[in-house]
């Protein structure tokens, strides 16, 4: 049997705790009925203690009201068997007595009820009993609710931590001292910087080098290499950062904090805290935002863009540039004392003409490694392939060596790798008689149309590279259209 309470009434945010009264005398069951569907309660009722059993599985009140003394199975009883089953033991149980108050209640809390309401009621007092426990069974259930959250979050975060410190391992092993490739001196003075850098772990460092040095790879060195290395390694390139984001990609906004923040955001600061924020093309930032950047670095606290209060943070600082910072801070476009925070240690970076001993091994490095990607079995380097390798300046540095082999290695369809398989390409505002010819001379075609079907290919190849690949983008510089650039690769197979 339950009632409901009248709609109209006042419910005192009582609507939805339910209450099961358990009394043999119909007059107590009808006046605390009474009184507590008055205040909002929905109430079951149950004449007897078997009854109460069945009503209590079933439907799992916030609270029972139970009498001491009933017929064939008195209160104490009904009282131990739902505490002994699983499904009714978290349900606070009040006793209701008329006997003597001392031996009741001292019996009723063995068997585990949670407080008493003395015959006669008192209507206040059975309000406030009645209200205290539901609020408090109520606030129980949320805590062990946020128990079992927060128990499957720390499980879940095992988890991860253990699949993260899986993927660290590997890292590690990708990215450490073992990663790089050379036996040059120049090199094995910048492991020495990298294994000293690796012991102290809050030092900022400054990696100075042209593009394409692998200044990246030295960065992921030092932190995989550090006791950071648990932590995140979060690369972000200075200088493509929209201007107009680029503080709230950094140090993160308060949902409102301009047109468009609908939501809070954290920024890079804060992902890489335990970590390394490594900062590549550092030269290009603004003087406003090297400002914001000198005092996140002093102080080891970020501001969230709309916020008022500071975030601590513990994140190391790469950075890196390809230009004269000295000379920037002369001309006035970078500040000395960020220059000096942020090259507490410098690493240079040496271009690779300044290693030649190293280009050998590192062709034979990305031969491995592509081929290994495109399931074959290396080729060999001609000693020519190897001898104009040596001699190349290599503008683009590493970078380049690792594009032109990778080409190379398509081109001669798993045979032998020759030198018209090589294809040094002019860089912007290089004129192309100062650079390494795509074919030698001598291994020109004689015959008008071939030369001039070589040098056709030639000249889109090249378009290709300033274009980073991108067919229809190649084909734009040199004014035609996509088809007319597949005809002329087509002929270099023929």
């Amino acid at each position: 049997m339950e009632r409901t309470e009248n709609p109209e009434k006042e419910t005192h945010g009582n609507q939805d705790a339910r209450i099961l009264l358990v009394d043999d005398q119909p007059a107590n069951l009808d006046v605390l009925c009474r009184l507590l569907e008055a205040n909002g309660y929905k109430i079951m009722l149950a004449p007897s203690g078997a009854v109460a059993l069945k009503s209590a599985e079933r439907a799992l009140p916030d609270l029972i009201l139970l009498d001491v003394v009933m017929p064939e199975m008195d209160g104490f009883e009904v009282c131990r068997r739902l505490k002994a089953d699983e499904r009714t033991r978290g349900i606070p149980v009040v006793f209701i007595t008329a006997r003597d108050v001392h031996e009741d209640v001292v019996a009723g809390f063995e068997v585990g009820a949670v407080d008493y309401i003395a015959k006669p009621f008192n209507e206040r007092e059975v309000l406030v009993r009645v209200q205290t426990h539901v609020r408090l069974n109520l606030l129980t259930r949320e805590l062990l609710q946020k128990n079992r959250e927060l128990e499957e979050e720390i499980s879940q975060r095992k988890a991860l931590k253990g699949q993260l410190s899986m993927i660290s391992e590997r890292e590690t092993e990708r990215w450490g001292l073992e990663g790089f490739v050379g036996q040059s001196p120049t090199l094995q003075r910048i492991f020495k910087d990298i294994r000293l850098l690796q012991e102290n772990i809050a030092t900022s460092v400054l990696i100075a080098g042209e593009s394409g040095t692998g200044k990246e790879l030295i960065a992921r060195a030092i932190h995989f290499g550090s006791f950071r290395r648990d932590g995140p390694f979060v690369p972000v390139n200075c200088a493509a950062m929209p201007a107009d984001l680029v503080e709230s990609l950094l140090f993160g906004h308060a949902r409102g904090a301009f047109t468009g923040a609908d939501a809070d955001r954290i920024g890079y600061f804060e992902v890489a805290h335990a970590g390394t924020l490594f900062l590549d093309e550092i030269g290009d930032m603004s003087m406003d935002l090297q400002a914001k950047m000198l005092r996140v670095l002093e102080d080891g606290e970020v501001r969230r863009i709309g916020e008022t209060s500071d975030r601590k943070v513990d994140t190391r600082i790469l950075a890196a540039t390809n230009v004269d910072l000295p000379r920037r801070i002369q001309e006035g476009a970078f500040r000395q004392d960020l220059y000096f925070r942020l090259a507490r240690f410098t690493v240079t970076a040496p271009p690779l003409r300044e290693r030649r001993e190293d280009i050998p091994l590192l062709a034979q490095h990305f031969l491995q490694l592509f081929a290994g990607e495109m399931g074959r079995t290396p080729p060999p380097l001609s000693p020519q392939v190897l001898e104009s390798l040596s001699g190349y300046d290599f503008p683009g540095n590493v970078r380049e060596l690792k594009n032109i082999i990778e080409r190379a290695l398509i081109e001669s369809r798993g045979g032998e790798i020759q030198l018209h398989h090589l294809h040094f390409v002019p860089q912007v505002g290089t004129d192309a008689s100062t650079s390494t010819p795509a074919t030698p001379i001598q291994d020109l075609p004689m015959d008008l149309e071939r030369a001039a079907a070589q040098a056709e290919l030639w000249v889109v190849r090249r378009a290709i590279d300033r274009a980073d690949g991108n067919i229809s983008e190649a084909a734009r510089l040199l004014g035609t259209n996509r088809n007319k650039i597949y005809r002329v690769l087509g002929q270099e197979n023929c």
